[in-house]
């Protein structure tokens, strides 16, 4: 194991331009331009810690000791990858900044068909079930281009399964905030057979850890296998439990201010008819 294996300074690279360029699109200048408000820090940070969770999931020891040696880790980079990372990036994005991206009639009917919730939910949940069987697991780690094709294809599946609850274009706004939890619900559903197949197997399932010659002290495979099913769903439960909180928050206080406002608009009519 040596340092550029452990710390991909090809992907480091890529995530740093990838953060000046968005600096330099999301500049002051930029934003009267298109006639917007300045990005707020808060945004600008979001979208940071989106492409800093991509790094370490993709550029840092994850990766490699999770390809190589440990089911857990890989499990954990996939929580990172597939279930928090694409919630920041969507979040650090203006809509000003993508919306002339999906002017032409064909991106804009790509995105309104990849991000329709029931296609985007089934997707996503349909490749990472498949990728988890022992079979298509194993026969992906043989081939690397394979494997690259296939996470690239997760990963987008990933941000069109969590576009529908936090999309960066109102205009493309699908769900009512009880939608969305029905939705995120219905996500956590279906992810669960995924988990259990890992959790509740009597033996090692995967014939590429199995395989190896780990150069450390770690757990037995077994273990380390039904960790990796823990991980991934004690993950998935913290981070669909917190958009829910959220959303649900969210909601609560738009119905509240609503309610306040109907309120005054009243109390307004019944001093103007007095």
């Amino acid at each position: 194991m040596g340092f550029f294996e452990l710390w991909n300074p090809v992907i480091l690279l890529f995530v740093v331009v990838v953060g000046l360029v968005y600096r330099s699109l999301t500049s002051p200048s930029r934003a009267a331009a298109a006639g917007e408000e300045p990005v707020s820090s808060k945004v600008k940070l979001s979208f940071y810690t989106g492409i800093a969770l991509f790094y370490i999931g993709q550029g840092s020891p994850i990766n490699y000791l999770g390809h190589h040696y440990l089911f857990s880790v890989h499990m954990l980079q996939q929580s990172l990858l597939y279930l928090i990372m694409p919630i920041f990036i969507l979040n650090g994005l203006p809509a000003w900044l993508i919306r002339p991206l999906f002017k032409g009639t064909v991106m804009n009917r790509l995105l309104r068909f990849f991000t329709h919730p029931l296609i985007s939910v089934l997707a996503f949940n349909l490749l990472f079930s498949i990728y988890h069987l022992p079979l298509i697991m194993d026969t992906l780690m043989e081939n690397e281009w394979m494997l690259l094709g296939y996470h690239g294809v997760l990963l987008f599946t990933a941000f069109a399964m969590w576009f529908p609850v936090f999309t960066p274009l109102p205009e493309h706004e699908k769900l009512s905030s009880l939608m969305k939890l029905a939705y995120i619900a219905v996500n956590g559903i279906l992810l669960t057979p995924a988990c259990a197949l890992i959790i509740f197997a009597s033996e090692p399932i995967y014939a590429m850890y199995a395989n190896v010659v780990i150069p450390f002290n770690a757990l037995p495979l077994l273990d380390d296998q039904q960790l990796g099913g823990v991980l991934m769903k004690v993950i998935q439960e913290i981070v669909y439990g917190s958009a829910l909180a959220m959303i649900f928050f969210k909601w609560y206080r738009t119905e509240r201010a609503q309610e306040d406002e109907s309120d005054d608009l009243q109390e307004n009519n019944g001093l103007t008819t007095a």
